[in-house]
């Protein structure tokens, strides 16, 4: 587990060794920190065409349309014959928020899902795991005798977009296949919107809410990225009864949080959002990064940087505070935080694909080696109350904003490595708190 962050601090944190001057029985030594999640595998594959090569499969240019499997089989296989393809990339939100967050704390994470028991050399399914993270756990992918889910970007002759989309069997995840031992073990579980909202028949809901149930029994936090604000707007109210029962995370932009709540203001809305889950996180494109959340009243701590003026005045004034579920807070007050894009944002932005998923995963990677100190320092004043994360809610601010500016910076929505160990760019204060 790598420290999520370089900063000073006066609390210990053993990544190599243990310290030698605190005794633990082997159960603990054994013990590790991981996050699981559920996703709908996919593979991105982007290609250049002519015009011709929309016609032959009757795409429109310009849109976004779902093929059936012996369309997505055929024109995979003309690209690939005709050596059209410029990349295939990994996808899904969750793989690559798992992959990124394996990548940045160099630990394990698991993946839950569906995968080709027949695997071609050089195929879709291959690239898939070629690029995933070799730390993520592909053990308890069920196998599959058919395609995964398949995304193709088709550029045309003058730049344009076509978006055709094979479902597969990626959503055939059942219920059986979920691992109570795993998620009894984690400490979070991640799921998007998508899960829930599939075809008739389908087993991937009933999966998705087998899971929350372990969850829910072993107090395991669910985070939820809602995904898209079309999946939202369609039934705002069913996701705020979803999240208010299942949920103790979301992770949203600012879209998607109108959506959900009405309100077109991103600190706002994270306040509604509170309503519902113990902590919020909002990307807000060029506004930065709100992230909102609980703590002990009696252990709130006041920021030393500039109050910052908003529709909740002042409302970063106990960002220096350290978050709590709302179950463990006997005064609970809400404290909230926000940062402007790093750097300004980068110069030209590659990719916008995957900004959030870097975000949660920096999230996650706070929320794990909080549990990991936990058990391996369990005597450490860090520890003297029930802390969700292991930084201040400014802190992981910092930290969810760097990483996404580096997803941002690339073509890829998933780290090919983790963060530089020291950044140029700032000074050593930059990581104080």
């Amino acid at each position: 587990m790598k420290f999520p962050g370089k900063r000073k601090s006066k609390h210990y944190f053993p990544v190599n060794a243990r310290d030698p001057l605190l005794q633990a029985s082997q159960h603990e030594q054994e013990e590790g920190s991981w996050v699981v999640g559920i996703d709908q595998t996919l593979v991105d594959i982007e290609a250049k065409v002519d015009d011709d090569f929309l016609q032959r499969y009757g795409l429109s240019a310009g849109h976004s349309l779902v093929i059936d499997d012996a369309t997505a089989e055929a024109l995979y296989n003309e690209l690939m014959r005709e050596q059209l393809i410029s990349h295939q990339f990994a996808g899904g939100t969750i793989g690559n928020t798992l992959h990124n967050y394996s990548v940045l704390a160099d630990d394990r994470s698991v993946l839950l899902g569906v995968m080709c028991n027949n695997i071609q050399i050089g195929g879709y399914a291959y690239r898939y795991l070629c690029n995933t993270s070799s730390r993520m756990d592909l053990n308890f992918l069920q196998g599959v005798d058919g395609a995964i889910g398949r995304c193709f970007t088709l550029i045309g002759e003058q730049g344009e977009r076509t978006f055709a989309i094979s479902p597969g069997l990626m959503n055939q995840l059942q219920a059986a296949s979920i691992p109570e031992e795993v998620i009894a073990g984690a400490s979070a579980l991640v799921l998007t919107s998508y899960l829930v909202r599939c075809q008739p028949g389908e087993p991937m809901p009933e999966a998705t809410l087998r899971a929350i149930e372990f969850a829910k029994k072993h107090n395991v936090p669910v985070v939820l990225t809602l995904g898209t604000k079309y999946v939202i707007q369609d039934n705002p109210q069913f996701w705020r009864d979803f999240l208010r029962e299942h949920v103790s995370i979301v992770a949203m932009n600012e879209e998607e949080a109108f959506a959900l709540t009405g309100e077109a203001d991103p600190l706002l809305a994270s306040n509604m959002a509170l309503d519902w889950v113990d902590l919020v996180l909002c990307t807000a494109g060029p506004t930065g990064l709100y992230m909102a959340g609980f703590t002990e009243e009696a252990f709130k701590r006041k920021t030393n940087h500039p109050l910052l003026p908003g529709a909740i005045a002042e409302f970063n004034q106990f960002e220096f505070s350290r978050a709590m579920r709302h179950q463990d807070c006997q005064q609970p007050l809400r404290i909230f935080s926000h940062i402007a894009p790093y750097m300004g944002g980068p110069e030209k932005i590659m990719n916008t694909n995957g900004a959030g998923d870097g975000a949660l995963a920096a999230l996650l990677h706070d929320i794990t080696a909080n549990n990991f100190h936990r058990q391996k320092v369990p005597n450490s004043s860090k520890h003297a109350r029930e802390y969700l994360t292991y930084s201040s809610l400014a802190q992981v601010c910092k930290y969810a904003n760097r990483v996404s500016y580096q997803v941002l910076n690339q073509h890829s929505p998933r780290l090919t490595r983790g963060l530089p160990e020291r950044e140029d760019s700032l000074e050593e204060s930059y990581w104080d708190r």
